[in-house]
């Protein structure tokens, strides 16, 4: 598969990653034994970046993806973390001290003495603008804790406050066909800053793959269900903000869209491969099968200009007004 670099850090991510949120909680029961699987298959297809967070199953992720690692020691995959969620959201949390201690118990989870690239997890607007906080991150880095550091961002606004900053890696920011903005100023101000781009949430909580009807019925502990309207975490996470309804009428026209031997997921996928700027784009999986799907949307022909235009007219036909002014 092809490989794309974060030029700030020289490190090497596949155009197709993983996001295994799926894998730790949230998205209804995943077994062990179906978490390796998924790991597995998306290795065996080519994916050498695995995204993940000290929050996801509260480090059941993170100790999944160590078990699995240590079964494949002829593996190089670039891991990158999250920090920051597991306490209340405020910018004093934001300091040294605690960052030592999350940057701690994550490595015991993966088993390593240094995490390839360690990104604050959407914290508190303020916090983008902290002299200090960048500060302690560069500490981090200097005690070899972490080879380089990035940012998950909810807002096009927070990414670019974070590009301004030196030593920032990555930004991760919600970018698929239902959430455009990014494209604007996001995309091409971190090409200049060469700051890579991690693109998360790009089938909008599987809005995208054309699969959901209005009847749909995710399970309790699917943040589907239980934070559709943002009651736990930024509604922007959750189908990218889009209301369930709407989303899923924009879907059957989207899944139109898909050219001979595309799935809609794969459609999207193909779309965010495609935008200048990007890195990597992180699908979830539950299923072998979804890993190996994704992974293959790398391998498909570029993306007509015409299929081009028609995502962006149904983005400004169903949905810009929905998430637009939000993020």
């Amino acid at each position: 598969m092809e490989e794309r670099v974060f030029d700030r850090s020289g490190q090497h991510a596949s155009v197709v990653g993983l996001g295994t949120w799926q894998l730790g909680a949230d998205w209804g029961d995943v077994s062990d034994r179906d978490a390796l699987a998924v790991l597995e298959t998306a290795a065996e297809s080519g994916v050498t970046f695995f995204d993940t967070a000290d929050v996801y199953g509260d480090g059941r992720s993170e100790e999944t993806i160590a078990t699995f690692l240590r079964s494949r020691p002829d593996l190089h995959v670039l891991v990158a973390t999250k920090m920051g969620r597991r306490v209340e959201q405020i910018p004093r949390n934001y300091v040294l001290d605690n960052f030592r201690a999350w940057n701690d118990r994550s490595r015991r989870n993966l088993g390593v003495d240094r995490v390839d690239l360690v990104q604050l997890h959407c914290p508190p607007t303020p916090v983008y603008s902290s002299d200090e906080v960048f500060d302690a991150l560069d500490t981090l880095v200097d005690e070899e804790r972490i080879a380089a550091y990035g940012v998950s961002v909810e807002t096009c606004d927070e990414a670019l406050t974070a590009l301004a900053r030196p030593n920032v890696a990555s930004v991760q920011i919600i970018l698929n066909p239902f959430r455009l903005k990014p494209l604007r100023q996001v995309l091409p101000a971190a090409r200049e800053a060469g700051v890579g781009i991690i693109a998360r949430v790009p089938l909008a909580s599987g809005l995208l793959s054309g699969k959901y009807t209005k009847d749909t019925v995710f399970a309790e502990n699917d943040h589907r269900t239980y934070n559709r309207h943002g009651e736990s975490f930024d509604q922007g996470e959750t189908f990218s903000g889009v209301d369930f309804a709407a989303g899923v009428e924009a879907a059957a026209e989207f899944s139109a869209l898909a050219p001979e031997g595309y799935t809609p997921a794969q459609l999207a996928l193909r779309w965010i491969i495609q935008q200048p700027g990007v890195t990597t784009v992180i699908p979830g999986a539950r299923s072998p099968e979804q890993a190996r799907a994704n992974a293959a949307a790398a391998k498909l022909p570029e993306l007509s200009q015409k299929t081009l235009d028609a995502i962006e007219d149904l983005y400004e036909r169903r949905i810009k007004e929905q998430v637009e002014g939000r993020w």
